[in-house]
């Protein structure tokens, strides 16, 4: 069994058990999370796909952390003119497990 959640902007296929790192979540860590914007969820040949969301459909996980991605540079750059400039960012991130699928 399996589901394609949206969170954050990005969608994810998660099953039970499964530890997924999504944009961060104002949750602490040990909580409780649900997400209610369920796009398909597919148990052996029955699929059921919402549009754009199924009726019903959760994921319930629990925060396992909080933590910040590797840092990403970011450089802008332009030929024979003596321009650079660096930046760079950590992205923040919350992992969760999967404990449960409800259709």
């Amino acid at each position: 069994m399996y589901a394609v959640i949206e969170t954050g902007g990005k969608q994810y296929r998660v099953a039970p058990g499964q530890t997924v790192r999504v944009e961060r979540l104002p949750v602490e860590a040990g909580g409780e999370v649900t997400f209610d914007r369920v796009l398909l969820v597919a148990d052996g040949e029955a699929v059921r796909v919402g549009t754009p969301y199924l009726e019903g459909g959760r994921v319930t996980g629990r925060v396992r952390a909080q933590g910040r991605h590797r840092k990403i540079t970011v450089i802008k750059f332009k030929r024979r003119k003596g321009y650079k400039r660096t930046r760079g960012h950590r992205q923040h991130y919350t992992e969760v497990e999967i404990t449960g699928i409800e259709a």
